[in-house]
């Protein structure tokens, strides 16, 4: 055991090298003196990793845990697709030159709000008897999820084109156009909502065993994962409004956590992954900037990666199988 732990501990530090060594990299390369100006501008960008970063990963393993799936997310439950149709709805009615410059601190917890509430609202009703409920909930959420992205094409197909561009840049994630006044705000919140999963990790890791084995440990675990549903679809909906969507992101961060920790312990997971996707985001960000010279964007990368990763991890599975 102690062995073991001392091979985590190595992964962790390693991660946590690569993590500073490219974050000072992205922070320093290329700022030819300017040294406030390229820090005031990209270390705002860098917050933005660390928090979507971090969230991603304790929101997309705990949901795994919940749902006893690697191939899930927590978009699954639509919340992407209601960003979107809120958004849409929005410029739709109000206009995007409107919406731009009421950017406020009470609409952008007024995303966050709605997104849970529509996941709260969801688990309330079906999570109360049992395990065939979860999976009632997460067919539900996909239906809404169609539903919410049949309504949203719909309006920007009749939008004006003008509307339209604008709304194209809030429906995209973007760690460049980040309101610095979100941050500390989001901060706190990320800060409450992983904390409380940190604190519950015990406690996942035994549902990891599965739902009758938690049960007889003492675990109420249709209360459990309402609470899980609840904090997860905070932090997903706190990420969205932060940046925008980003579909692949805690799929590839916590799939690649679980092949890199060797582990089912939530606490390993949650410091690995969030490590892990810190450094992809800011060594992705380094070359879209540096290397492409910004004739693409991180959330392209992010999902053609993803996907790409999707696609292979499926094709794995297959021939383990066989």
């Amino acid at each position: 055991m102690k062995r073991f732990l001392n091979h985590s501990l190595t992964k962790i530090l390693l991660l946590f090298v690569g993590v500073v060594v490219v974050c000072f990299l992205y922070l320093t390369y290329k700022t030819y003196g300017n040294w406030s100006f390229a820090l005031a501008l990209r270390g705002k960008k860098l917050a933005a990793f660390v928090l979507v970063g971090v969230g991603a990963a304790f929101s997309t393993i705990s949901f795994q845990t919940v749902t006893q799936n690697h191939f899930l997310t927590p978009n699954i439950l639509g919340l992407d697709a209601l960003y979107v149709f809120i958004q849409t709805v929005l410029f739709f009615f109000m206009g995007g030159q409107v919406i731009l410059g009421q950017e406020s601190i009470p609409q952008f917890l007024g995303n966050i709000v709605l997104m849970m509430m529509v996941s709260i609202l969801l688990s309330k009703f079906l999570l109360g008897k049992g395990k065939s409920d979860l999976f009632l909930l997460l067919m539900i959420g996909m239906i809404l999820g169609t539903f919410f992205n049949s309504i949203s094409t719909f309006l920007q197909v009749v939008m004006d084109p003008n509307e339209y561009d604008l709304l194209q840049g809030k429906l995209f994630a973007s760690f460049g156009n980040v309101n610095s006044h979100y941050l500390l705000l989001a901060a706190i919140l990320m800060l409450i909502f992983t904390a409380f999963l940190w604190s519950q990790s015990h406690s996942l890791d035994v549902l990891h065993l599965g739902n009758d084995q938690a049960m007889n440990l003492g675990i109420d675990v249709s209360r459990f994962q309402l609470l899980l549903l609840i904090v997860i679809s905070g932090i997903v909906g706190l990420s969205t409004a932060l940046v925008g969507p980003v579909t692949f992101l805690g799929f590839i961060v916590a799939n690649m956590s679980y092949q890199l920790m060797g582990t089912y312990r939530h606490r390993e997971l949650f410091v690995g992954g969030s490590l892990l996707a810190i450094l992809l985001l800011v060594l992705g960000q380094f070359l879209v900037e540096q290397v492409f010279a910004l004739n693409t964007t991180l959330s392209i990368v992010i999902e053609f990666g993803g996907g790409v990763y999707f696609v292979g991890k499926i094709i794995s599975e297959r021939k383990q199988q066989k």
